[in-house]
């Protein structure tokens, strides 16, 4: 593992460690909520399109990363490319993901069942909606991804009792092309 995302892991771990001695709340909250966009996909069709084996790849590359954790939820879109994203987690864990539909108010929808859950939380998302969850856990405002970066992924601690979130930006199985944080103009989802 490349030591930028290992020394990330270890700084979210060492966080989650000290969360899990701090006394439950009221209401529940996840201590930690990980975010990634869906694998690399198929050219077609261009609506609703499978992962490639590039995307595959990659999804398996997510379970290995959370090899150490068991999401106690999994959030995907209705998209083919989130749920076959997940679905190597969903069989190691047994976990169901839940499904929100892409309307106006999905990250918003999102932001709300992950509020609501408690353990880890993984979310699949788009390379459009991914930032905007992090926004709405409390995180800082982020560009949406690049339509070549697939490899990103987010850790949050939500924030508790009025302090703002934690964030740690990292990645996860192949490297993403050199320039595929370049991006101008229009967005992949």
């Amino acid at each position: 593992m490349p030591a930028r995302p290992l020394r990330s892991a270890l700084l979210v771990l060492g966080s989650t460690v000290c969360l899990a001695a701090i006394p439950a709340v009221a209401h529940a909250q996840p201590s930690l909520v990980i975010l990634v966009r869906h694998g690399e996909k198929q050219p077609a069709p261009a609506d609703d399109p499978s992962l490639s084996a590039a995307g595959v790849a990659r999804a398996k590359a997510l379970d290995v990363a959370l090899t150490g954790t068991t999401p106690s939820t999994i959030v995907v879109s209705q998209r083919k490319r989130t749920v076959e994203t997940a679905a190597v987690v969903q069989q190691r864990t047994g976990v169901t993901p839940t499904v929100i539909g892409l309307d106006a108010d999905h990250v918003k929808h999102v932001a709300a069942a992950v509020m609501k859950a408690s353990g880890v939380v993984l979310v699949v998302g788009h390379s459009n909606t991914v930032p905007a969850i992090v926004t709405a856990l409390g995180g800082p405002k982020l560009p949406d991804l690049c339509d070549a970066s697939y490899a990103t992924m987010f850790l949050v601690v939500p924030g508790r009792d009025g302090q703002k979130a934690q964030v740690v930006r990292s990645a996860y199985g192949a490297p993403d092309a050199i320039g595929a944080d370049q991006c101008q103009g229009m967005q992949a989802k």
